[in-house]
């Protein structure tokens, strides 16, 4: 037998030691590790330790494990200076905040704590960590660091606290209201840093989206749009959306704003590009009539690059677009149409589908043939069934849009023809219904399309669409053979389930009768007799006593309008009533490069009522009367921006900005201290001056380099001087330098002259750089820094030597 266990000197044997104290956790598992890990004292020694083991509580906090019982453990884990830990504690702390808004109100102190810390990283995380916590106790613990953080130095943090207005609002709107930011975000687009300004922008638009979004004028565009070099692709696409709900002031001003816009079509970024197509269209509408068809001349190669790139989602998209823009310009992309082809093997469905129904809309007398070769073999190769029917229905819309040449009617014709002989049950019926289209636009095609009927529907066409289109054809063209075609579909009539085909059927019969009615007579009687006594189907019965009643009634008159009702005339367009879409399609084109394209439908009809933004266009009335000479479209930028931490020291105008939409620009004046939107005035006389240029000057281009990128963009003058003829570069050069303004540079590009300028007026230079854009109306863009006072001088210097 086993030795008795050991007995140790307490006498407990082997039993396991009794704990020291009840209140001892000795609970396993993962939390509880966690927590016994983040006291360690050991882990605050070690900063590499301590990520790793909250990294593990954020990953257990992502697959769902309730990680609150750590809140304690890792609100002691903030007091740290690694921003990481800060980050991964922050993510903590917003994530419970909504489930446990008790916990959250313990880390308040230390999160309005860190929103005056040293470092602006610091102070921007823990800001948006505050204004994410979103319980309505705190809004009076945000709004003040909320408001120091628009004064804030560093640029990080302003944005951050642009961002925070837009979740205050959210949490209390009242309090927002009452705070003025609203004023004190425009006061902001005048901002050096371009990521603050899109902010807010984007900001002031879901504030105020009851009232159709922020409310802008001639100054706060023309400032936006002279700065939008310096946005993120991001930021570009907001300002650019601003465009449509903006009216121009006038022609000069509407080109102005295009020609800004038009680099931004050279980019990669489809958002971008898809932006500024709208906003060409938006300004289109207030310029000539033809000025549509110009802008889409200016967009077509933009937009087929982004058809031929990008990924297939994109390309549904782009196809989207183009049948909206095909159907406001018809013929623009005509002469891409090899770009709509079908890649094999790379585009998807939903994009062959897609390209397959735009085709028709390219199609003309050159390159109809072509367009429907390549249609015609997608009928028998397409996969799907679906893709085969569009490829059909795509030939028929070409012959019966008369866009196809002389012939080409009678060519889709004979095909579609060859095809009701076909043994895939889908082709031939989609042929059959193809064929009465092509029969209702084009008569004379009776004679080619008759003779195969019988056969095809005794044989051939099985399914019920394409044997009530035979049927109908049979009808239609009244040839020797049709009633004794009819006649057998008559006596199998109780056979026949489908409700099409026996209204078809009684249709084309009636029809027929009045072509040979000693043949149809009484089998038109038999059929009546059947049709009304079938209750199957309510509105078959109700034609068939129609037709009954109209027949026994007799007379010539009656006689006379049955023939005119059952032999109608040719449609006089090209498209059927069911087909003319216009109104729909102009009401679409109004909510362009949105979901609206995408759907087929007004925005009305997939948006709630209270979710709607309407669309309001600003201003009503423009600071430049209609008629007038527009000398200064593109408006200098602002004064030198002063230091960030005096962005806000005052009120930019001396009134608050009404942020609702306004009746006249008297309520908008002066947004941005520009003087854009004052009353009509005289123009402006030249300040005097004691600018004196010096002759001759040198300077390096290493200085120049230099000199230029050590003066901020924001302190740059920007103007625009209108020309009455597009000059040569030895013409600017020599005429620059009669008046002491020397030239670096200069080279000519596609599509403007590019000059590097330099003068000194006393001890100070000033550097300019002038783009002299091409076209009838050349547009000379100047911008000039210098360190001096007297930009503006020089700039009127120029503009008087030059003009």
């Amino acid at each position: 037998m086993p030795p008795p266990p050991p007995q140790h000197a307490d006498g407990s044997g082997g039993a396991a030691p009794v704990p020291d104290s009840y209140f001892t956790e000795s609970r396993k598992g993962e939390v509880n590790e966690l927590r016994n890990l983040l006291r360690n004292f050991a882990t605050e020694r070690d900063p590499q330790r301590k990520r790793d083991i909250i990294k593990k509580v954020i990953a257990y906090m992502t697959l769902g494990i309730d990680v609150s019982r750590l809140f304690t453990e890792m609100m002691l884990a903030i007091e740290t200076r690694d921003l990481v830990i800060k980050k991964m504690v922050y993510l903590f702390l917003c994530n419970y905040a909504t489930t446990h808004p008790d916990l959250a109100q313990m880390c308040t102190n230390t999160l309005v704590k860190d929103c005056g810390n040293d470092d602006p990283m610091v102070r921007g995380l823990a800001l948006r960590s505050l204004c994410s916590l979103r319980l309505p106790q705190m809004v009076e613990y945000i709004s003040e660091p909320l408001r120091r953080s628009l004064t804030d130095g560093h640029a990080y943090v302003r944005k951050t606290g642009v961002m925070g207005i837009l979740k205050l609002h959210h949490l209390d709107a009242d309090t927002l209201e009452q705070s003025q930011m609203v004023d004190i975000l425009y006061d902001m687009l005048r901002d050096p840093d371009a990521q603050v300004v899109s902010n807010c922008i984007v900001v002031l638009n879901e504030i105020m989206q009851s009232s159709g979004g922020m409310a802008i004028n001639r100054a706060i565009m023309m400032h936006l749009l002279n700065r939008i070099h310096e946005f993120s692709e991001f930021g570009v696409i907001v300002v650019i959306e601003l465009i449509p709900r903006y009216i121009p002031a006038n022609d000069g001003e509407a080109y102005a704003i295009m020609t800004l816009l038009d680099p931004v079509l050279k980019t990669s970024n489809a958002s971008a590009v898809l932006a500024v197509i709208q906003a060409f269209l938006s300004i289109s509408r207030h310029l000539e009539e033809d000025m549509t068809r110009h802008v889409m001349t200016r967009i077509k190669a933009p937009f087929v690059t982004l058809l031929s790139a990008g990924s297939s989602e994109f390309g549904h998209v782009h196809l989207q677009n183009a049948h909206a823009l095909v159907d406001l310009c018809p013929g623009i992309f005509d002469d891409e149409y090899r770009q709509f082809y079908i890649k094999q093997g790379h585009d998807p469905t939903n994009v062959q589908y897609l390209k397959v129904s735009l085709l028709p809309k390219l199609a003309n007398p050159s390159n109809a043939p072509d367009i429907c070769v390549e249609l015609a073999e997608h009928v028998y190769s397409a996969a799907e069934p679906k893709l085969s029917r569009l490829a059909v229905r795509a030939m028929t819309r070409i012959a019966c849009r008369n866009v196809g040449g002389s012939g080409c009617e009678q060519s889709v014709a004979l095909r579609l023809v060859e095809w009701l002989d076909s043994t895939v049950d889908h082709i031939c019926s989609e042929a059959a219904t193809a064929l009465v289209n092509l029969v209702r636009r084009h008569p004379q095609l009776k004679e080619i399309i008759a003779p195969p009927l019988p056969r095809a529907l005794k044989y051939n066409v099985k399914e019920p669409s394409g044997k009530a289109s035979l049927i109908y054809l049979l009808g239609e063209c009244g040839t020797d053979e049709a009633p004794y075609a009819l006649e057998k579909v008559i006596d199998s009539y109780d056979t026949e389930d489908s409700a099409v085909v026996r209204m078809a059927l009684l249709t084309a019969t009636v029809r027929l009768f009045f072509q040979r009615p000693p043949e149809v007579q009484h089998m038109l009687g038999r059929l009546l007799a059947k049709v009304t006594d079938d209750v199957s189907n309510q509105d078959l019965h109700d034609r068939g006593l129609f037709y009954y009643r109209l027949l026994s009634s007799g007379g010539p008159e009656v006689e006379s309008v049955a023939r005119a009702a059952v032999k109608a005339a040719p449609p006089p367009s090209d498209l059927f009533a069911e087909e003319d879409d216009a109104a729909l399609r102009k009401e679409l084109m109004k909510e362009f490069n949105t979901l609206s394209i995408l759907y087929g439908k007004p925005s009305v009809n997939f948006i709630a009522s209270k979710y709607q933004i309407p669309y309001v266009q600003l201003p009503t009335e423009h600071p430049l009367p209609p008629g007038a000479e527009d000398t200064g479209v593109m408006v200098p930028p602002p004064n030198p921006a002063p230091a960030p931490g005096a962005v806000l020291a005052a009120p930019v105008a001396a009134a608050p900005v009404d942020t609702a939409p306004v009746a006249d620009a008297g309520d908008m004046v002066d947004l941005l201290g520009f003087g854009g939107d004052a009353a009509p005035a005289a123009a402006p006389v030249a300040p005097s001056t004691s600018l004196s240029l010096k002759s001759p000057v040198t300077m390096s281009g290493d200085e120049y380099q230099a000199t230029w990128e050590a003066i901020p963009d924001a302190d740059a003058t920007v103007t625009a001087i209108p020309l009455s003829t597009m000059p040569t570069l030895q013409w600017m050069e020599q005429t620059l330098a009669s008046v002491s303004i020397f030239t670096m540079a200069s080279g000519e590009l596609p599509t403007e002259l590019k000059f590097y300028h330099y003068c000194c007026s006393g001890d100070v230079f000033y550097l300019i750089q002038s783009n002299i854009t091409k076209g009838e109306e050349p547009l000379l863009i100047v911008t000039c820094k210098s360190q001096g006072v007297e930009k503006e001088a020089l700039m009127e210097y120029m503009k008087s030597s030059l003009t």
